[in-house]
């Protein structure tokens, strides 16, 4: 195997020439020297480079896809070779949304390092969906309605979707009385979750608008709904508690979200998965398993 591929594969990791360096002990100017001749040897392009990043081109995203299989079944088979291979051990760079991640994740996490010491975990929140590839993680959790086919996914749990308000916005600005006036109300939602696409039984109704407050984060929605600003459409995941305390009061009952969209955990499809993801999978199903955010959708 070239052993350039090592060097191609810090550089993704790293996110950069120098970072691969300090990781594989070589010096800056030897990595960008082994990275040219690989892609000299290829006769094609790997990075696109700026003065301030590298970030891979398609081809060079394409190949890595191969090369991290490759170079994971590699460090399989010797861990099989030695007797290690399933004993979960090793860094899992993990991305979840801002909300999901400190509700549901952070809480859980003492428990799976508490069982498996050996695994050091990196936690990234963020509401973009993050390159799993580019991005250098190895697991993401996803609210998505469908997986792309390059990664697998394993459902964690519903994500119903219900439209709520304060009690204070409620008497303030009284009630929406029919799903053709909510638009004229002062609706609340993170960048990218407009129109809201709502169903009651078979009725269809998309809402147009924009959002009262613009914001590119759910739980700054959260808070705001809850301080009695607007109307939002939100994940019951996001909202029980407030609607269990009052806080909060759903709106138009009956009207929700569609119902095809779930919490995934996702990673790169593979020839072999890493005991270290296949255990964080398995243990975040566990937990979750009897969460109320994944109730049955009542009858209309």
């Amino acid at each position: 195997m070239d052993p350039d591929y090592d060097v191609f594969d810090a550089i993704v990791a790293g996110g950069s020439l120098s970072a691969a360096a300090r990781t594989l002990h070589l010096s800056p100017g030897m990595v960008s020297k082994r990275l040219a001749r690989l892609e000299e040897r290829l006769g094609v392009r790997l990075f696109h480079r700026t003065t301030r990043k590298l970030a891979l081109t398609d081809a060079g995203e394409r190949f890595h896809g191969d090369v991290a299989a490759i170079l994971q079944a590699v460090r399989d088979a010797e861990s099989r070779l030695i007797g290690t291979r399933s004993e979960p051990a090793g860094t899992v760079r993990m991305s979840a949304p801002t909300s999901f991640g400190r509700l549901h994740v952070a809480p859980k996490l003492h428990a799976f390092l508490a069982h498996y010491p050996r695994v050091r975990l990196e936690l990234d929140l963020s509401d973009d969906t993050v390159d799993l590839y580019g991005g250098r993680y190895d697991l993401a959790i996803r609210i998505a309605t469908a997986i792309p086919p390059n990664l697998v996914g394993h459902r964690l749990g519903g994500s119903r979707r219900l439209l709520c308000a304060s009690p204070r916005y409620l008497e303030r600005h009284g009630p929406p009385a029919t799903i053709e006036t909510l638009a004229q109300h002062r609706l609340l939602a993170a960048a990218g979750q407009m129109p809201w696409r709502l169903v009651k039984g078979r009725r269809r109704f998309t809402v147009e608008g924009e959002s009262h407050v613009r914001t590119n984060s759910s739980e700054v929605i959260r808070e705001l709904a809850i301080t009695g600003v607007g109307i939002a459409l939100r994940s019951l995941w996001d909202v029980e508690q407030a609607l269990a305390s009052g806080a909060l009061v759903p709106v138009l009952a009956g009207w929700e979200g569609p119902d095809d969209l779930a919490v995934h955990a996702v990673y790169p499809r593979g020839p072999s998965t890493p005991p270290a993801i296949t255990a964080l999978v398995a243990f975040l199903q566990e937990t979750l398993a009897d969460a109320s955010w994944d109730a049955v959708r009542p009858r209309p």
